[in-house]
């Protein structure tokens, strides 16, 4: 097999690529890849603590941080203590942040619908099984409950 062809490599080009488009549109709205992964993940999911963001957003905890310190200087997430636990902020987005996310998500919509062009409704619901089939097969096995000391 071609290297050309092999699989990861495939994968890696599109990721490249789709990065690489998508950091440009990100960019007119004045955001990073990962401060669009910060907010997509706020989202879906507020309250989401520091740690829990950067495995997210694929960064470490230190990155986090000083992603979060700018978010916050642009008004776009709120912390506040959690109401049980003090010492764990919670994380939330604003209005305003909102409102990124929706300018945001707008641009890689489009440019998501470029990538995808070529193919029907069918192929893209295959496409979506076989790449969520090969992360799950790459995934570590997850310790086993009766197993953890």
């Amino acid at each position: 097999m071609e290297t050309t062809d092999r699989p990861g490599y495939l994968i890696k080009q599109a990721q490249l690529a789709l990065n690489a488009h998508m950091s440009r549109a990100l960019h007119d709205q004045g955001v990073t890849l990962s401060q669009f992964a910060v907010l997509t993940a706020l989202d879906d999911e507020p309250g989401l603590s520091n740690a829990e963001l950067a495995r997210r957003a694929f960064i470490t905890p230190q990155s986090m941080n000083e992603n979060l310190r700018e978010l916050e200087a642009r008004t776009w997430i709120r912390r506040s203590p959690h109401p049980v636990h003090r010492r764990i902020l919670r994380i939330e987005l604003t209005e305003e942040g909102r409102a990124t996310l929706q300018a945001c998500d707008a641009a890689v919509t489009v440019i998501e619908q470029q990538m995808l062009a070529g193919l029907d409704a069918g192929q893209r619901r295959e496409l979506a099984a076989a790449l969520h089939s090969c992360i799950a097969a790459l995934k570590p096995a997850q310790p086993d409950a009766a197993e953890a000391p």
